[in-house]
């Protein structure tokens, strides 16, 4: 998607970002100065994905060499918006482990027991210092961009395009967790809503919009970004949705069926639940827990009730719907080749 040299840049740039922070933090020294490293390993790895659709946007609409430096800039906010959103969404699922290893709430708590502390201290400490770790990460998102070397127009519509993505997302996290808290399933429709705006926005539809406001697109491409990027967004977390109950672990980056295990209220689940069979679907749910061959027995549920047909059928239609806008003659041809290769690399991951 984009040339290796763009990201090294961009790695450049976050790496600069996360020296700051732990350069403050060491400052104040004491737990903070941990926190600071905490925070650079959260943000360490990952595909970073959202950087690479600042940049490649930019790309796609011709943007100047000379303005690369705050495209970087740009490129690492919306890196340090993720690894936040990250951040406080394991404090939201009680999560201590990403990635294999202790999360900054997991380190924390082993902080506080080699300290001395009891159980429910080792809670309280992790999850506030994730808490603020997540705030640091969302703090050094807006100072960046900020500080970038932009005209003030360009810079009112990134702090738009970052207001929205903050905002959507919130709403989305939130509604997911009632959805998941109440003893009454939601509606589908509910459900869906919450998945398109716990990721589309922030993961997709800003940062490519981001890339062509630095560009100097017009305000109807800029528009027609923001509704195609929406739908690859939902596309992209419903293929998710897939991988959490099918896909290898090797594709879930945890143990296989995660979703199922921790009976997670998705999409897929939903349409389950509007399937004639969901009763045994739900008999299958309520024991997954209990390891790989419950999980196995939910799966072969959920494959009988037409669930994960539907799902992989409304993937492929929101697939479709981006690829037959961008082949309108209103879409902009240049970024017409970057929605395209999203799209198939979205429909490649589907498990």
């Amino acid at each position: 998607m984009i040339p290796p040299s763009t990201r090294t840049a961009i790695d450049d740039a976050i790496d600069g970002s996360l020296r700051r922070i732990r350069g403050r933090a060491n400052e104040l020294g004491g737990g903070f100065s941990d926190l600071g490293d905490a925070v650079t390993r959260a943000t360490s790895g990952g595909k970073r994905l959202r950087p690479a659709l600042v940049a490649a946007s930019f790309s796609a609409f011709g943007g100047s060499e000379d303005d690369t430096d705050a495209v970087y800039a740009v490129a690492a906010a919306f890196e340090l918006l993720h690894t936040a959103f990250v951040v406080h969404d394991d404090v939201i699922d009680h999560d201590t482990v990403r990635r294999g290893i202790p999360n900054v709430g997991g380190e924390f708590r082993d902080r506080a027991r080699r300290r001395g502390a009891d159980e429910q201290g080792s809670v309280v400490l992790g999850d506030a210092a994730a808490i603020l770790a997540g705030d640091l990460l969302l703090h050094e998102a807006s100072r960046l961009i900020a500080l970038a070397d932009v005209p003030a127009p360009v810079r009112a519509g990134l702090f738009g395009l970052l207001d929205d993505a903050i905002y959507v997302s919130a709403a989305g996290e939130l509604a997911d967790v009632e959805n998941a808290v109440t003893p009454d399933y939601a509606e589908a429709e509910a459900i869906f809503d919450a998945t398109f705006n716990k990721t589309a926005v922030y993961s997709f539809s800003a940062p490519l919009c981001a890339g062509a406001l630095l560009a100097g697109a017009t305000p109807d491409a800029i528009a027609a970004l923001d509704a195609e990027g929406g739908r690859l967004g939902l596309a992209f977390q419903l293929v998710d949705d897939l991988i959490g109950a099918f896909g290898s672990a090797a594709q879930a980056g945890r143990d296989e069926g995660g979703d199922l295990r921790e009976s997670k209220r998705t999409p897929l689940i939903a349409l389950a639940r509007e399937s004639t069979t969901w009763s045994r679907v739900n008999d299958a749910l309520a024991i997954a827990h209990t390891g790989p061959i419950a999980v196995r027995e939910a799966q072969r549920a959920l494959e009988e009730s037409g669930a994960r047909a539907s799902l992989r059928s409304l993937i492929d239609d929101t697939l479709g719907s981006v690829r037959s806008a961008v082949e309108d003659p209103s879409f902009p041809t240049c970024a017409r080749p970057l929605i395209q290769g999203l799209a198939d690399r979205i429909e490649e991951r589907i498990p």
